[in-house]
């Protein structure tokens, strides 16, 4: 980039002129500053501003909350069919044993 110059404000005037003065010729100054202004607004355009990093931690700290939540419901709910599966299991296996001890 020129001296001077911010990508912020580029002033394509003042660098085609300074080109000019410099020896470029009419269109080798423009191809020149037409270049650097692409250059300048392709670099800036896929940049995050502090709003947009903000705007994210805020949507990934919902969604991980939200599946940390849908985590522990599911997590909650599979141990108690366990848990009631264990608790029938307990039966059946008392009813086999009350029977074995019946036969015997």
């Amino acid at each position: 980039m020129l001296a001077g110059m911010s990508a912020a404000a580029f002033d394509t005037y003042t660098a085609a002129k300074r080109l000019r003065d410099a020896g470029f010729d009419e269109d080798q100054a423009e191809a020149a500053v037409s270049m650097v202004r692409d250059a300048t607004a392709a670099d800036r355009d896929p940049l995050a501003t502090k709003a947009d990093l903000a705007t994210l931690d805020n949507r990934l700290g919902a969604a991980i909350s939200t599946l940390r939540a849908d985590t522990r419901a599911d997590l909650a709910a599979a141990i108690a069919s366990l848990e009631r599966r264990l608790i029938g299991y307990g039966i059946a296996l008392a009813g086999l044993l009350f029977a074995a001890l019946k036969l015997f």
